[in-house]
């Protein structure tokens, strides 16, 4: 098989609107049940059933089984990626023919999670304050922490190095869909997120679900 029918074929699996619908709910980062995801994706059980196991063949996503229950998460962090930069480019799509800005409910805005790592206005305002501090040096292809920022963020609790054998980068821009500026993913961005929320910085809660938004995801 050629990549170019891998690619097609993973294009056909994410061009279903209910399999978007779905795989965009659990960009949260978390685990849900298959009656969760038809929720969230406004269709009927069976029918996500039979998009779940499609997604699982086709390596999109993982299952856990845990008792009687069965949990769906996003495959990794590749998957993530590859959905957040679907997602940029249709709503500029949406904005090039229908209007100046998304049109994106405030919470959404203002702060979710993109996978494992803070998105919306706050992950970008995290972002330019730690740019603005020169701990984090942001390029067109990547990003890279500063001598400096290794200290500062010492000094705050973080020791930020990957885990051994891991592919991830310490530090990566991620163009956000709704603000069209880079947040911080990678393992510092996924250290912010799990420190905001163990600090109780951020109150975590399920944002409202819409079948017609490709953003579903945590707020705070």
């Amino acid at each position: 098989m050629t990549a170019g029918m891998d690619m097609a074929e993973i294009a056909a699996l994410v061009g279903d609107p209910g399999r978007a619908n779905m795989l965009a709910a659990m960009l949260d980062g978390r685990a849900h049940t298959a009656t969760e995801l038809a929720r969230l994706a406004g269709i009927a059980a069976p029918t996500a059933s039979g998009h779940l196991g499609k997604l699982q063949h086709g390596g999109l996503i993982t299952v856990v089984s845990q008792g009687r229950h069965r949990y769906f998460r996003l495959a990794s962090v590749e998957v993530a990626r590859m959905l957040e930069g679907i997602m940029v480019v249709a709503v500029g799509k949406i904005d090039a023919h229908a209007r100046a800005t998304p049109r994106v409910e405030p919470e959404l805005r203002r702060a979710r999670t993109c996978y494992d790592h803070i998105a919306g206005e706050l992950g970008v305002a995290i972002a330019d304050t730690l740019v603005k501090r020169g701990a984090v040096e942001l390029f067109d292809d990547g990003a890279a922490i500063t001598a400096s920022g290794r200290a500062f963020l010492s000094a705050k609790g973080f020791e930020i190095e990957s885990p051994q054998g891991s592919r991830r980068p310490l530090c990566r821009p991620c163009l956000d869909w709704s603000e069209r500026r880079p947040h911080l993913a990678g393992t510092l961005g996924a250290a912010l997120l799990e420190a905001g929320l163990n600090k109780g910085l951020f109150h975590l809660r399920q944002a409202a679900a819409r079948s017609s938004c490709a953003g579903k995801s945590e707020t705070y």
